[in-house]
């Protein structure tokens, strides 16, 4: 009688946290071509689905403790597409293009410090210095914030202001092409040196609830999401904007200091480098330890 074949459950857990990335870089692409054919909303909305497929994958992949050093290749490279390549898209085609070469020159400075951004994480994170608070805007919440702004604009010119007044109010101050043209012209830059900052931006990995009792929290998570399925784009656009300003706010109170970097540039090891030739005993898990 032939043993009965179990599926290997192990090698399905090790593959799930890649397939929710592969998720975040779907909707970065599907932002890109949205954004081509001139669909801003569905384009930014596609922006605010990756990064919600961006925090599963790093949650699945602790909770399943599947980490892995592809893993976090793989989710940096995703991240720059999804948070990089895809709001400077957006941000180009739905307005920047009329500056000319100061519209693209914005476009690119935002896509190249997203890739500082994400290189000095991954720096930080190898020699375990990425724990606690952010240094610097997370680039899925520079992208947050073009996207939610899109999404705003868009959401009022489709109702033309809303029922709120502070809709109307800014519906009658943005509703010329020209004045949400420059806003987004100025605050490409903004978010772009955001991110390459040495300010602390506050983790949601830090964040302690436990002071809070248990009913309380559930009241006010009731709240905000009854505030978020009232007015999306809004609500969306002031959380986005706000976690954006929180960092300089609180480096000009003193509540934060700023931090300093400079050991992500410190000379490799020659042991270390990538170009020497690999030692196959190092890779033998058979073969005895060096002495």
């Amino acid at each position: 009688m032939k043993p009965i074949r179990r599926p290997r459950i192990g090698s399905a857990i090790y593959v799930l946290p890649n397939l929710i990335t592969t998720g975040n870089l779907f909707f970065g692409f599907f932002s890109i071509v949205k954004s081509l054919r001139g669909e801003f909303h569905w384009a930014a909305s596609a922006l605010l689905l990756a990064a919600v497929f961006d925090v599963l994958d790093g949650r699945v992949a602790r909770l399943t403790k599947t980490n892995s050093e592809f893993g976090v290749q793989y989710d940096s490279l995703c991240d720059l597409v999804s948070f990089g390549l895809a709001p400077a898209f957006l941000m180009y085609q739905y307005g920047l293009n009329s500056f000319g070469r100061i519209g693209w020159i914005a476009c690119f400075l935002f896509l190249a410090c997203g890739a500082l951004r994400l290189a000095r994480f991954n720096v930080q994170s190898s020699i375990g210095k990425a724990s606690g608070d952010f240094t610097g805007l997370p680039i899925p919440m520079a992208a947050a914030v073009i996207a939610t702004f899109v999404a705003f604009m868009t959401d009022l010119d489709a109702n033309q202001g809303g029922e709120l007044w502070i809709q109307q109010i800014a519906h009658e101050f943005l509703s010329p092409l020209p004045v949400r043209q420059g806003i987004m012209l100025a605050l490409t830059p903004m978010v772009a040196f955001a991110m390459v900052s040495n300010i602390t931006y506050r983790s949601h990995k830090t964040l302690r609830i436990t002071a809070i009792k248990p009913f309380r929290l559930l009241v006010l998570f009731v709240i905000v999401t009854a505030l978020a399925a009232w007015q999306p784009e809004l609500v969306g656009f002031f959380v986005a904007l706000t976690y954006f300003l929180s960092g300089p706010f609180e480096y000009a109170l003193g509540w934060k200091k700023a931090v300093e970097d400079e050991e992500i540039f410190a000379p490799q090891e020659d042991d270390d480098s990538v170009m020497d030739p690999i030692d196959e005993d190092d890779h033998n898990p058979n073969s005895k330890p060096k002495s």
